[in-house]
């Protein structure tokens, strides 16, 4: 299973999807409805087990990355924003494995809205800017903190088709007690701009005790370097589930 970040495409993940579905298994990456001003995290993760059901009954495989159905495990991958979701799926579905991608990693009760000065994050991508030479003042852009490491076709496919996000979902809190009891793995983005890495590896040390993983690729790492987020995924799987279970 495959959750993007804000705007809730599910074409962020259309390259990893691609080879993950070459494994066998059942691949599905999700559309949130990021754009709806009534939706937050529980509708998110409606989607979410939505989406999964729906393709735990659907034959063949097909356009969207889904392949036939494996052992029944699943494995939750969330990207940025989607790491808030991925904790709530967990209450409803047999989550073996939880992979985050350059991801929010939140407390119990927190909003998204809060996260930010929470870590910390302003301030790390202010000095991550200053440390690289960016005016860290400049007005927001998303070529600058998403798309600087995409080939030229496909940073112009992603902004053309860059979907709207609400505001509503950064409101909604969390509604959990504790990170769920499932092995969880976080793997960041060594190039990421808008959540440097050394940021991110100290929210994962603070948040979850782990030590994050890092290969190259910015913040939209499933587009910038779909191989190694691919292949991480699958050993992730392998280490945490064996090679028998789904990829």
């Amino acid at each position: 299973m495959l959750i993007p970040g804000a705007g809730g495409a599910s074409w962020y993940w259309h390259l990893v999807a691609r080879g993950l579905c070459e494994t066998g298994g059942t691949v599905v990456a999700v559309d949130l409805p990021a754009a709806d001003e009534s939706a937050g995290l529980p509708e998110y993760a409606d989607a979410t087990v939505a989406a999964v059901t729906a393709a735990a009954v659907r034959p063949g495989v097909d356009g969207a990355g889904h392949a036939p159905s494996g052992s029944g495990e699943v494995v939750v991958v969330a990207a940025s924003l989607g790491a808030f979701v991925a904790p709530l799926v967990c209450e409803r579905l047999p989550v073996s494995l939880i992979a985050l991608v350059n991801g929010m990693i939140p407390l119990p009760g927190e909003t998204p809205g809060e996260w930010w000065e929470a870590t910390g994050q302003p301030a790390a991508r202010r000095a991550s800017d200053t440390r690289a030479g960016r005016p860290p003042d400049a007005d927001f852009d998303a070529r600058t903190y998403f798309f600087h490491d995409l080939p030229a076709p496909l940073a112009a496919e992603a902004m053309a088709g860059e979907p709207a996000q609400s505001e509503a979902v950064f409101g909604s809190r969390l509604p959990i007690d504790a990170w769920p009891a499932v092995p969880t793995r976080v793997l960041v983005g060594r190039d990421d701009r808008f959540f440097p890495a050394a940021f991110q590896r100290r929210v994962a040390r603070e948040r979850l005790g782990l030590e994050a993983d890092e290969i190259t690729g910015g913040h939209i790492v499933a587009l910038a370097n779909p191989a190694d987020v691919t292949a991480r995924l699958l050993s992730y799987a392998d280490t945490v589930l064996g090679p028998s279970g789904p990829h």
